[in-house]
Parts: C-alpha cells; sequence; structure tokens
C-alpha cells in the first residue's frame, strides 16, 4: 500500500486533464476580453462600487495582489479585487460582477453559501488530517481510522459539489447585474459570460477530482476488507 498503485492514475488522470484545460481556458479566455474594453468605459473597480451601491450592500471594498485572484470572504464581508480586475474590459467587470453576486447571495441567506460557509472547517482539518488517518487504519488494519479518513474525503467532495450552485448563482446574478445596470451592453454581454463560463470549468473540475479521488479511497478500503 506504500508503493504506487498504477490503479491511482485511472481515477486521478481524468480528472487532472480536465484542470488543466479548464484552467488553459480560463486564463485564455480571461487574456482575450481583457483586451476588449467596456462600451461604457466603466472599469472593473467602478462597476464594482456601482453595484455595491445599487444593491446596498454593507460590505467593503479591497485590493488583492496577482491576477484572478478576486475573492468574496463572508467572514469580514469584503469584496477582494486583483489587480487584473481594476481596469476598462469586459474580462475585468465580468469577474468583478461576479463577486458582488457572491456578496448578494450573502445578503440575501442563500442557502448553498451558508451550507458550504458550515463545513469549511471541517473540511480544513480533514484535508490533512483525513489522508493521515486512512493510511495509518490501512496500514494497521484499524477500521474505525479508515472510516474516519473516508470521511474526510466525503466532506472534501461535498464542498466541492456544493460549490458548483454557488458559483454559477453567481455568475447568472453577474450577467444580470451587468446588464440591469447598462455596464455592459447586449453585444458584450456574451464575452462577459464566455469568460465566466469558463471560470466556472475549473469548479467542474475540482468537483471531478474531490469525487475521483473518493472513489479510489473507497475502493481502497473495499479491497484491505476483503484481504
Amino acid at each position: 500500500m506504500l508503493f504506487f498503485d498504477p490503479l491511482y492514475l485511472v481515477f486521478a488522470l481524468p480528472g487532472l486533464l480536465l484542470a488543466l484545460w479548464a484552467q488553459w481556458k480560463v486564463q485564455s479566455t480571461f487574456n482575450k476580453y481583457a483586451q476588449v474594453p467596456t462600451s461604457t468605459g466603466v472599469t472593473g473597480l467602478q462597476a464594482a462600487r456601482l453595484l455595491i451601491s445599487r444593491n446596498m450592500l454593507s460590505v467593503d471594498l479591497t485590493e488583492t495582489p496577482g491576477e484572478l485572484t478576486d475573492h468574496y470572504d463572508p467572514s469580514s464581508k469584503t469584496v477582494a479585487l486583483s489587480q487584473s480586475s481594476l481596469h476598462n474590459s469586459i474580462a475585468s467587470v465580468a469577474v468583478v460582477a461576479h463577486e458582488i453576486g457572491h456578496a448578494v447571495q450573502d445578503q440575501e441567506g442563500y442557502f448553498a453559501l451558508k451550507l458550504r460557509g458550515a463545513i469549511v472547517p471541517m473540511v480544513q482539518v480533514g484535508g490533512w488530517v483525513g489522508p493521515i488517518l486512512f493510511m495509518i487504519g490501512l496500514l494497521f488494519s484499524i477500521g474505525p481510522l479508515v472510516t474516519l479518513g473516508l470521511i474526510a474525503f466525503a466532506l472534501a467532495a461535498a464542498f466541492a459539489i456544493i460549490t458548483l450552485p454557488v458559483e454559477f448563482d453567481a455568475s447568472r446574478r453577474a450577467l444580470a447585474m451587468l446588464q440591469a445596470n447598462g455596464i455592459l451592453m447586449p453585444h458584450e454581454l456574451d464575452g462577459a459570460k464566455r469568460v465566466l463560463d469558463a471560470a466556472a470549468l475549473t469548479y467542474v473540475a475540482a468537483a471531478a477530482q474531490a469525487i475521483t479521488q473518493l472513489l479510489y479511497f473507497i475502493l481502497l478500503a473495499t479491497r484491505a476488507r476483503e484481504e
């Protein structure tokens, strides 16, 4: 069990390839539409301020280093915008509107967002404790430790799955807000949708990896019980 298992590739490779393709897709799509300015001249930063005001959100707006590192932190009620999202481009306002979409979800008490937040601590702890417990349990045939390890893998998979509706809904809200507030013209919305759809692929890939990892370790546990 301590040596490399070729069967692991059967489970891991499809998710890994999907993740690599998704990363390429989001980078190439963002870079393409980052070169296309909005007709209104609105920058990502201006779009953020406008949407925060229009939705009457009680959130702080801050900057974060890097590219495509934008995020919304429900615990501090903060929308963090990366340097790549501050400029005037279709890509910038699409990414910004997506993060504002998360803030709107939080304000409205969107169930999937609340559920995801509730299991974050367990997923964080299980992420590094789970594999250790599983391997010790497997090595020394300690059933309860194997079970605890599987629970940790299952929580990671559940987190990745719950993330999908959260992200899809935020993108839907983003496109609606960009249109309703006149930030993008109708012919520009397709570009914004392409950017957001590409970003969504990364979450689909993460879910696929988490699920296949869980299935692999379930198979290992089943094999061990049968030996």
